[in-house]
């Protein structure tokens, strides 16, 4: 739950938000950390019940304090705060979230993040702010690299993105929208003596600016968000950054995200889910921590196996697999195993040359059993003796 792992529950698809209202009741009979709590503070209360409708005008809020733990970032405490609440009866669910990390290596993490959505769907107002003091593990680039080539590179970054969508049909949205990344204070702590790093060699730089417009697509069938059961995802961002913006010059970007979900068997709550995330530079030289790393998707979450940053290039190509199933009737606990494949372009060859696996298994505590808010503990393998902890609030993807 470290870093950026805090799901931002985006809205049901129009498919579900069509299916009218939820009824709540049907999640009574499930347990969740929620209920055990209240429980332990207050015996003999029995678990959370749900009347009426999932869908309420009310605004629901929360203040969460936790701890969480990435390879990147070992262990860290954070608060995070969330609200939900409806623009209009025909809207689907708009969402602002915020939190405050702090790890032990002291990095510190601050998002704010919102999804409005408006009348009947019509628009979806996206903005994502990210500040980071983030002293982190670099690698170098392309796919030959080893664990014992790792140094720290350390910076500060602003990060803001904001997006304008609107349905195009349903279930699609497509939009404009800008994003803006500024980092400072960048220094490199201990490179390898004797040798010229990847970092130095593509262009180091103690600030690096990145402004650029963005084209949005969005297609979402998804029967929940959080945690998906049915359903397909489709999301591709162009992004072109042009020198008259602040760029050292021209250089542009695609980012395509799909994933789909089965039940498995049908008439099971266990799941298949699929997943795969191109990214790719079409053209140009972005900023050395802006290329494709491993866990550098919105929510650190590509390469369970590996630590963030672990590889680095031009273009990334990336999938992976996994089987959910539950453990307990009640839903409280259940079960996942996961593999991966990442591979990313060489500099001299500029083609996709290794692809590095990665397998894991890992536990699903349920945290709210109305939103299927899971707490995802998972343990990951990769090669060349890299493995470790993965702790994340929602699912992986």
């Amino acid at each position: 739950m470290a870093q950026e792992k805090h799901v931002i529950p985006l809205p049901l698809s129009d498919s579900a938000e069509h299916a009218d209202v939820i009824i709540a009741s049907k999640y009574n009979n499930q347990l969740d950390l929620v209920d055990i709590c209240r429980n332990l503070l207050h015996p003999g209360t029995g678990k959370r019940m749900e009347t009426g409708q999932l869908k309420s005008n009310k605004l629901r809020m929360s203040v969460v304090p936790a701890a969480g733990y990435t390879l990147q970032t070992n262990f860290a405490g954070l608060i995070a705060a969330n609200a939900t609440f409806f623009t209009d009866s025909t809207a689907s669910a708009s969402t602002i979230l915020t939190s405050i990390t702090y790890t032990v290596r002291n990095q510190v993490i601050l998002p704010y993040q919102t999804s409005i959505w408006t009348k009947h769907n019509k628009y979806n107002i996206i903005v994502d702010w990210r500040y980071f003091y983030f002293p982190s593990f670099t690698y170098g680039l392309g796919g030959y690299t080893s664990l014992n080539d790792g140094y720290i590179v350390n910076y500060s970054s602003i990060n803001l993105a904001q997006a304008l969508l609107r349905r195009v049909a349903n279930n699609m949205y497509a939009g404009l929208g800008y994003n803006f990344n500024y980092y400072w204070g960048i220094k490199e702590l201990n490179p390898p003596v004797s040798t010229l790093t990847d970092f130095n060699q593509y262009g180091y730089s103690e600030q690096e600016i990145a402004s650029g417009l963005t084209l949005n697509f969005l297609y979402d069938t998804r029967d929940n968000p959080v945690n998906a059961e049915s359903g397909n995802f489709v999301k591709a961002i162009y992004r072109s950054n042009l020198a008259f913006m602040g760029n050292k010059a021209d250089w542009h970007s695609l980012i395509i995200d799909l994933r789909k979900y089965i039940r498995f068997p049908a008439r099971s709550n266990n799941v298949i889910a699929l997943w795969s995330y191109e990214w790719l530079t079409l053209d140009g030289r972005p900023p050395f921590l802006m290329l494709p790393c491993t866990g550098g998707d919105p929510y650190m979450n590509t390469g369970r196996g590996y630590i963030q940053g672990r590889f680095r290039g031009k273009n990334m190509l990336y999938a992976e697999g996994e089987y959910r199933f539950r453990l307990m009737r009640n839903g409280l606990l259940g079960g996942v195993v996961f593999a991966n494949a990442q591979s990313f372009t060489e500099q001299v060859s500029k083609k996709f040359e290794v692809i590095a696996p990665g397998y894991g298994f890992g536990l699903r505590f349920k945290f709210n059993k109305f939103s299927r808010t899971n707490v995802a503990i998972d343990y990951g393998f990769g090669m060349g003796g890299s493995h470790g902890l993965f702790v994340n609030v929602g699912e992986v993807f």
